[in-house]
């Protein structure tokens, strides 16, 4: 069974959790994005820093943002442009899969 590293994160050391979720709001509250290409941003960070575990989490919140299937496959393929075939072999077909199950 897969755990979940934010929660370990929280029970571990909740104080500074609490501060970092307090970073996350901040930035979440921030004008300058709309949260549809926050997310699609996030998507490809979490590519490149060859974070699968976030992947699963940011997919369906962009999609609830309004990322259409085309947008989310488009943001895996820029990161051929910074790290090659990574990001496509190791989460295109995970992101693809993530994107078409979760509901609007």
């Amino acid at each position: 069974m897969e755990k979940n590293p934010l929660l370990v994160f929280q029970k571990e050391a909740p104080e500074i959790a609490d501060a970092y979720n307090q970073l996350i709001m901040a930035l979440v509250k921030t004008q300058g994005l709309d949260s549809k290409t926050k997310q699609l941003i996030y998507i490809a960070m979490k590519i490149v820093t060859s974070d699968f575990v976030a992947i699963k989490y940011h997919v369906p919140m962009a999609k609830k943002a309004g990322a259409t299937r085309d947008e989310v496959l488009e943001t895996v393929l820029l990161s051929l442009t910074v790290c090659g075939l990574k990001g496509i072999s190791h989460c295109l077909s995970d992101v693809l899969d993530i994107y078409d199950q979760t509901e609007n």
